[in-house]
């Protein structure tokens, strides 16, 4: 386990938010993380995969941080080779790429997606119609309430888009998962990650920080259509921008602030609840 105290938090959130922490704590075994909550409660911290779907709101956090980002991160393939149980820390790039190695398909997706594996099943990340839940079997977590660790098997999770048992019952941690694959062609594969990489880049303003798709797609409509429709692409507050490219993600262009984003969103919300009749929900994290 390290601990840093004022941890500057810049580069442990995707918008590059300027923030510092009181402690910065990276936790590199389960048992250090039960034996931490035995002591202090979740109300006492703020815990952060790879910080991709979160907005910091604050310059300064009087809590401590426990991250999931480099550390906390092995993996162990199983007796049958094409499942393995991975950490909450290790990234889903780096999965996709361990799947790869080994020609496993079922991870392809997930190949650009710049999330931690806790975090991905904690929102049940996804993309083109795939999701974290399409791989898994089980997951590990630490149960708050009793201090004990527990499985849950995926039908207990109540998956659902961008949504989980875990975001809704906040009082856990995901400590790891179980993920089934299957033998696949080694080139297809590559191939397929390749093309969902080119894609996202060619529709995503992956030259400023931002942190994805900023609303969940509402019932009948298309987040990126809606703000085409209302001219807001372009539009500005402080340092934070709606992207030219693609409306349905905010950018951090000139050192954006947290609030920044903030008025953005409440902007567009408001805008589209009265033009629309539509009620826009937050698919990131406001901390």
């Amino acid at each position: 386990m390290k601990i840093y105290s004022d941890f500057d938090l810049t580069n442990y959130n995707s918008y590059r938010i300027n923030s510092v922490c009181k402690r910065a704590i990276f936790f590199d075994s389960e048992n250090e993380i039960v034996e931490y909550f035995s002591k202090t409660s979740l109300d006492n911290c703020v815990v952060l995969g790879n910080g991709n779907n979160v907005i910091l709101t604050k310059n300064r956090y009087e809590n401590d941080f426990i991250i999931f980002n480099g550390n906390y991160n092995s993996y162990a393939f199983c007796a049958n080779e094409s499942q393995l149980r991975a950490e909450a820390g290790m990234l889903l790039s780096d999965l996709s790429l361990l799947a790869l190695k080994h020609s496993l398909t079922g991870l392809e997706v997930f190949y650009d997606i710049p999330s931690s594996l806790g975090g991905a099943v904690v929102m049940n990340a996804g993309a083109s119609g795939e999701e974290i839940k399409d791989v898994l079997s089980f997951v590990r977590f630490l149960d708050l309430e009793t201090n004990k660790v527990r499985e849950f098997s995926k039908s207990e999770i109540s998956f659902e888009y961008r949504n989980s048992y875990f975001q809704k019952n906040k009082n856990n941690i995901v400590l790891s998962a179980k993920i089934d694959l299957i033998p696949g062609d080694r080139g297809s594969i590559e191939t397929k990650m390749n093309l969902i990489r080119d894609q996202r880049w060619l529709k995503q303003p992956r030259e400023f920080p931002n942190a994805g798709s900023v609303f969940k797609r509402p019932p009948g409509y298309f987040v990126g259509a809606i703000i085409d429709n209302l001219n807001l692409k372009g539009l500005v507050v402080g340092g934070a921008k709606i992207s030219e490219k693609h409306g349905g993600f905010i950018i951090n262009f000139n050192k954006a602030s947290g609030s920044d984003i903030v008025k953005i969103i409440d902007h567009v919300r408001e805008l589209v609840l009265r033009e629309f009749g539509v009620e826009l929900e937050i698919e990131q994290r406001l901390i």
